[in-house]
């Protein structure tokens, strides 16, 4: 079976990983480079301890509060275009605590078993650097940390059991942090991953699984032929045959399906990351410095900084006021930061966000062989996996992973 696959992201490339290893003909087509983007510049971690969806109760109401801070952690920037006022109310309906809870419930089942599926694919083969550090969510305000605690028997109930630390505990979990913070949940099973190396693996496994990767060619137009789409034609006129089309190339993925007649709400979430390479601290775990909304990554001779959710930017431009609160979060939070040693050059992007904070994953109702795999938000590197392994099996068997009822909250077709 001849399958396209239209985003080289790490979405992309493990769902082209899954569908070659049941015996698909796989074609990658990448617009850039191969894990260029948000997979490039995320936080470094698969994030089972922050899986929760962002809309949430309050959220955007915190986020109006915001717009005249400059360096807050969330940013809405105003504007009048149709679609994106849509987004912005439909985000709001869902910003309750029932969907909320329905959301990390969905959240904690697609990502359940993302620690096995990673470690199976270095028993497979990839290579990529991983560590097995845990994570501490760092509070310096016991309001944020009691607000953070209301959505534990979820994730306790999945299995996912925090410390939780308080003064000095805290600084028993990892010495470098300052008086400054007062609280903290450590959750044991979080794990760090460097995304290039991760990128690079899977070319190279896709390479000795016979995948064809095709970077710097983007899509011009689809061809169809009744219900079913036949080909995809490059910008530069190329004709590619398929049997199967499989759209995950992030925000761009809802453009492209209204191509194909159908709607999907998919808008950027702005992000930052800022690496530290030497490293200016050592750190025992990673963390994430709650009150700043910025994780903090060790990996192997850097250091990642990444926070910040930034509604309506047009582009991928750095903001150095926003660049600025993340620096000054690390200042803060670590005794020994200083002036911040080895600072590399800040990163931007975006990020896949859809109005109920969910991924979109199945066959689209207006093709009969296109597919969707897309709207991770800040999660993609975390749900990669499950959701590559999901897709792959409605594609080639139209098995799931998932119950019916849960495969119906992430189709494409719920909007």
């Amino acid at each position: 079976m001849r399958t396209v696959i239209v985003g080289g992201g790490v979405v992309g490339l493990t769902t082209a990983y899954e569908l070659a290893r049941r015996g698909h003909d796989v074609t990658v087509i990448e617009a850039g480079r191969c894990g260029a983007g948000a997979s490039h510049g995320n936080a470094a971690k698969i994030a089972i301890a922050e899986s929760t969806p962002v809309p949430a109760p309050g959220v955007l109401l915190q986020g109006i509060r915001w717009m005249l801070k400059p360096d807050s952690p969330l940013s809405i920037r105003p504007s009048l275009a149709p679609g994106y006022l849509k987004f912005l109310l439909q985000m709001a309906t869902h910003c309750n605590a029932r969907d909320f809870e329905a959301g990390l419930d969905l959240h904690l089942r697609l990502g359940e078993d993302a620690n096995d599926l990673f470690d199976e694919y270095q028993t497979q083969g990839i290579d990529f650097e991983m560590h097995d550090r845990g994570v501490l969510l760092a509070f310096e305000t016991r309001e944020r940390f009691d607000e953070h605690c209301a959505s534990l028997p979820a994730f306790e109930a999945a299995g996912h059991r925090p410390q939780r630390l308080h003064d000095d505990e805290v600084r028993e979990a990892e010495p470098a942090l300052s008086d400054r913070i007062r609280h903290g949940l450590f959750f044991p099973a979080d794990r760090q991953i460097e995304p290039d190396s991760l990128t690079a693996g899977l070319l190279a496994k896709l390479a000795d699984l016979g995948v064809v990767v095709r970077e710097n060619t983007r899509v011009g137009r689809f061809i169809r032929s009744g219900d079913a789409v036949t080909a995809v034609v490059t910008a530069d006129a190329e004709v590619i045959s398929t049997d199967a089309l499989v759209i995950a190339a992030g925000v761009p993925s809802g453009a492209m399906a209204a191509e194909l007649g159908q709607k999907l709400p998919i808008y950027s979430g702005k992000g930052y990351s800022i690496d530290y390479s030497p490293a200016p601290i050592q750190l025992r775990t990673s963390l994430t410095l709650e009150d700043a909304r910025v994780a903090v990554t060790p990996l192997d001779g850097m250091l990642r900084l990444a926070g910040t959710m930034e509604f309506g930017s047009k582009d991928d431009g750095v903001n150095d006021v926003r660049v600025g609160a993340i620096r000054r979060s690390a200042q803060e939070a670590f005794r020994d930061w200083g002036e911040g040693a080895g600072e590399q050059a800040p990163w931007a992007g975006s990020r896949p966000m859809t109005p109920d904070g969910l991924p979109v994953i199945g066959r689209i109702d207006s093709v009969n062989n296109a597919y969707i795999n897309s709207g991770h938000s800040m999660l993609g590197l975390t749900l990669a996996p499950g959701s590559a392994r999901l897709l792959a099996g409605l594609i080639t068997d139209g098995g799931s992973t998932l119950p019916d009822d849960l495969l119906d909250r992430v189709s494409p077709n719920r909007f």
